[in-house]
């Protein structure tokens, strides 16, 4: 395969990724069928298969992409300069908040939206969310055992458990977000992390 040809390839995978994490951020997986996928893209179908064995291997992909970027954006974010982990943290949640919204998420509240729902349909998908969320919650108790040492944190208990307590009580308040129509689960959430970690003044 030519340079050219690879690029091209590459191309239509992603643009078949992003547009079903658009989709099936907005419906769910079970709700959205190949086909309206491939429509808004404007592959045919064929060309799904060149790229991906299954929906189930599609679903895989997808959720593999989604973490990706998703890690790559608290990487950024923990690595903002003239800040310290407390500041950090405040701005991951905030974009927690902004991202996660009960409104159209445009796929960027895909594990939140798919996660109980594929869990139960997919041993493979079940894996590759825990894998994704793992790497959520190592990057949050490293950011907690770093503000502890200097000082931006004053939290009881290790800080993977706590980074996991974390993950739990915001992951739930996404949900609730979802149910009441309204970012006020997102504010106790907020809240109750504060309590727990007594984030320097």
């Amino acid at each position: 395969m030519s340079p050219t040809a690879a690029t091209e390839s590459t191309d239509v995978r992603d643009r078949i990724l992003s547009t079903g994490q658009r989709i099936m951020g907005g419906k769910g997986f079970s709700a959205v069928g190949l086909n309206e996928v491939l429509s808004a893209t404007g592959v045919p179908k064929g060309s799904f298969y060149h790229y991906f064995a299954s929906k189930e291997a599609f679903g895989d992909a997808l959720l593999d992409d989604y973490f990706a970027a998703y890690l790559a954006d608290m990487d950024l974010t923990f690595a903002q300069p003239g800040k310290n982990r407390a500041q950090q943290l405040e701005a991951y949640f905030a974009a927690w908040k902004d991202n996660q919204s009960f409104e159209d998420c445009q796929g960027k509240c895909l594990a939140v939206k798919l996660g109980a729902e594929v869990a139960d349909l997919s041993h493979s998908m079940r894996t590759t969310l825990q894998r994704g969320t793992a790497g959520i919650i190592e990057r949050l108790a490293h950011v907690l055992e770093a503000g502890a040492a200097e000082g931006s944190f004053a939290f009881t208990g290790k800080p993977d458990a706590v980074a996991q307590g974390l993950y739990a009580l915001w992951l739930g308040a996404s949900l609730m977000v979802k149910i009441v129509r309204d970012t006020q689960p997102f504010d106790t959430a907020w809240r109750t992390t504060q309590q727990i970690l007594h984030p320097a003044a």
